[in-house]
């Protein structure tokens, strides 16, 4: 005899640029490794995908420690974009992460345009990867240091010059530290974009009162956690009301719950950053929860639907 009505799943499979992800939750960049760290962990096929460290033309060994410091509400970082550089990745890390079944996505940065060009040149001739994730929270060396994802003019910039030699995909990673976040996301889609990532981390300042053993040598440096959530939010709702390109929401994903937040604001998926710090499993955890919370809407639609004749947004 059956207990009650059958609960079928949804189906949590999404495209985004054409990429096929089985659901729509992903690692976020410098927060999951080169995602190889993780295999003892977990399943990495069962992920969404994930997103790379940062990656440079040239090796970088990054900032003095300590890098990481654990806040109230998040985490404060300056890890100074510590990686192995593009050819080491290639050769030591690509051919692995090019046997998985999940979708996999290079991060790249530089101080220049040609230092992005260049980094995509190089991965574009590998296997293992679905796209390019740009990291336009860098410092412009040849405009002053002018950071490249505060300008709209620089944003188009580096993405038109990684178009004309991308063979894969190209996603925009724009930065929160705007006034205005709807001029760098059409100058992001009219250069020709795939995607946008929002946010990437906000920038803050240590107290002077801070303890000396969890210092930054650099007095502050990048805030990410729930701190940053409503903030991340906002600039999604408002991007995803003015480009048609697809968006990935991040910024403070504890749970399932807040995981929905950004798809209901108009993200297509997420990425898990923080979170990973304190709990190893969050992504597929994060995706299960992210299920059972579009599983209840759909039920609750259903019920509505029956009792005053009205279909309400199930997901």
């Amino acid at each position: 005899m059956s207990s009650g009505p059958l609960t079928i799943a949804p189906d949590m499979s999404v495209s985004l640029a054409g990429i096929r992800l089985r659901n729509p939750v992903l690692a976020a960049s410098g927060t999951f490794g080169y995602g190889l760290e993780w295999e003892s962990l977990l399943d990495l096929n069962s992920l969404g995908g994930f997103v790379t460290k940062g990656l440079s033309r040239e090796p970088m060994p990054g900032n003095p420690p300590p890098r990481l410091v654990v806040m109230p509400s998040g985490m404060l970082n300056s890890i100074g974009l510590q990686n192995v550089g593009v050819d080491a990745f290639i050769r030591e890390k690509l051919p692995k992460l090019a046997r998985l079944k999940t979708v996999v996505i290079a991060n790249v940065f530089g101080y220049e345009i040609e230092d992005y060009v260049e980094v995509v040149r190089r991965l574009d001739g590998a296997d293992g990867l679905a796209a390019y994730e740009l990291n336009l929270s860098c410092p412009n060396t040849s405009h002053g240091g002018m950071t490249f994802g505060i300008d709209p003019q620089l944003t188009a910039a580096v993405i038109a010059a990684v178009k004309k030699i991308s063979q894969r995909p190209v996603i925009a990673k724009l930065s929160p530290n705007v006034a205005d976040i709807i001029p760098i996301a059409k100058a992001a889609e009219s250069a020709g974009a795939d995607a946008l990532s929002l946010v990437n981390t906000v920038l803050a300042k240590q107290s002077p009162d801070t303890p000396r053993s969890a210092r930054i040598p650099s007095g502050g440096g990048g805030l990410s956690g729930p701190a940053i959530h409503e903030v991340a939010l906002r600039m999604v709702s408002a991007a995803a009301s003015t480009v048609r390109i697809p968006i990935i929401g991040l910024g403070g994903i504890l749970c399932g719950a807040d995981a929905a937040a950004f798809i209901r604001a108009g993200a297509v998926a997420v990425q898990v950053g923080t979170a990973n710090f304190y709990d190893p499993l969050a992504v597929p955890r994060i995706a299960r929860e992210l299920q059972d919370y579009f599983r209840a809407r759909n039920s609750a639609a259903r019920v509505s639907k029956r009792t005053d004749g009205t279909q309400r947004p199930g997901r």
